[in-house]
């Protein structure tokens, strides 16, 4: 059920979109501008290196616990009042960081940083809910792009920064611009008409935050634990005994954090297990390019890049990301997103298999990666339409959260194969050990594999009407209210 709230901002749909995309590359930008600093972190604050390694664990951790709590929060109170809160928190943690430098508050401030990561599910539930249904597909296509440009962007901006300025001013300027977005969105964003009924189902995010965190917790410090570690399996199987119990408490839940009934629909569950995927073939080009490149060149294959050059490798991508979104939205408009999203997939599965062969020449691996990056454009703009057109208008909020979920827990199983991999096949190089040839090549055909994967589930998905099957919740009904179009809050069948 839904119910009609007052607006409390001026309708600016055109400028709304362009805020809302912003918004979305600045907190994705958060999420790697820390990478390139790894290295320096226990010189810098007298760290270990496991210390320093959860600068990074703990966005992910927060990210993913935070993303499907906070989108369920603003399908119930309101979408624009939750974003702002959440750019709130990545103000303070930006804060954080950039006034101290002991490992703790450096942490806690990074989870604060992760937690805002829910703006990119809440903006496209905003978009739905306000754009009228022709614009809604370019709107989220764009909206969902952020997080792979975000990445891409990210990594450059974070090395020419650490070379050039004290490294605490990253911090400082990604807290004045957290500022600047809740002030564009303030004045530019309306809040959404659309509410969700209920109460809240505390007992159902607490599950959902005790499974993830223990199969993170897993999935991230296995590698330095141990696979087959006390404390791995352990945590691996609290995650499963969590999981179901929460499953079977929210069946039962009149307003369940998570509905479980929708989401076990073929084109709910099908998408998010290719936003699974999809995510996993994607990050494997963020994590290897700069390494890869930096390798020094007594390795047979390395280039010796800095590490500006080294990040600047992914900035193409980036660009290309920003270019095909809306044409991502066009191939969804004529053919829908399940075509969409196979196409996508396909893509980045040969993006792999170029950078298999060109692994010495940076022209080529910058390439290459730039055609991984124009995959994953196409497909995290398919994604939330194919969301959207199997959910009810209500939920959109928790159901995209859901699949950004999806996106993270495929990035984080990356991360940890990518490390497994590259720590297990070396060799001496100029007198230091070094990942081989062969291993970047092998994650290059993992990802390529969890691509192809991604395309066999996405051809499984059920048929939708092209350019009509999103769900879009003003589904073109709107009123003039005081000279301002508002969307008439409508109810979808579950």
């Amino acid at each position: 059920m839904t119910a009609p709230a007052p607006a409390a901002a001026p309708d600016h749909p055109r400028f709304a979109v362009g805020v809302l995309a912003f918004c979305g590359v600045v907190v994705a930008i958060m999420q790697t501008i820390v990478v390139p600093l790894l290295p320096h972190i226990p010189e810098l604050t007298g760290a270990t290196p496991a210390a320093a390694s959860w600068l990074v664990t703990v966005t992910l951790l927060t990210g993913a616990v935070f993303t499907p709590v906070l989108g369920r929060v603003g399908d119930m109170y309101g979408k624009r009042r939750v974003l702002v809160a959440s750019l709130g928190v990545l103000v303070v943690g930006s804060v954080l960081c950039a006034v101290s430098s002991h490992i703790g508050v450096l942490i806690t401030g990074r989870a604060l940083q992760g937690a805002a990561i829910a703006v990119v599910p809440l903006g496209i539930s905003i978009l739905r809910d306000e754009l009228p249904p022709e614009r809604v597909l370019s709107a989220v296509a764009l909206m969902s792009s952020t997080m792979g440009i975000g990445a891409a962007v990210g990594l450059p901006v974070a090395a020419v920064v650490i070379e050039n300025f004290e490294w605490h001013t990253m911090f400082w300027v990604s807290g004045a611009i957290g500022l600047l977005d809740i002030l564009l969105v303030l004045r530019f964003v309306p809040e959404s008409p659309l509410r969700t009924r209920g109460r809240f189902d505390a007992l159902g995010a607490l599950g959902l935050t005790a499974a993830l965190v223990c199969l993170l917790l897993a999935v991230t410090q296995g590698g330095g634990w141990g696979w087959t570690s006390v404390r791995t399996l352990g945590l691996l199987a609290a995650a499963v005994v969590i999981a179901l119990v929460w499953g079977a408490y929210e069946l039962r839940v009149r307003t369940p954090m998570v509905d479980l009934r929708v989401s076990a629909r073929p084109a709910v569950l099908l998408t998010n297990i290719a936003a699974l995927l999809i995510g996993f073939a994607f990050y494997a080009n963020s994590l290897v390019t700069a390494q890869m490149v930096q390798e020094p060149k007594a390795t047979g294959y390395g280039l010796g890049a800095s590490l500006v050059v080294s990040g600047l490798c992914l900035l193409p991508g980036g660009v290309a990301m920003v270019a095909l979104s809306p044409v991502s939205a066009r191939i969804s408009a004529k053919h829908g997103p399940k075509t969409s999203l196979a196409l996508a997939a396909a893509i980045i599965a040969v993006g792999y298999v170029v950078r298999y062969f060109t692994s010495h020449s940076l022209w080529l691996i910058i390439a290459g990666a730039t055609v991984v990056a124009a995959g994953t454009a196409i497909a995290y703009s398919a994604l939330p339409a194919l969301v959207m057109r199997g959910v009810p208008v209500g939920e959109t909020g928790a159901a995209n959260g859901l699949n950004t979920l999806m996106r993270s827990v495929g990035q984080a199983f990356c991360s940890a194969t990518v490390a497994a991999v590259l720590a297990d096949m070396t060799f001496l190089a100029a007198g230091r050990p070094a990942p081989t040839l062969g291993a970047y090549q092998l994650v290059f055909l993992i990802a390529a594999g969890a691509a192809l994967l991604a395309l066999a589930v996405t051809l499984c998905l059920p048929a939708g009407r092209a350019g009509t099957d999103t769900g879009t919740g003003t589904v073109g009904r709107k009123r003039r209210s005081g000279g301002r179009t508002r969307a008439l809050p409508i109810q979808e069948g579950a």
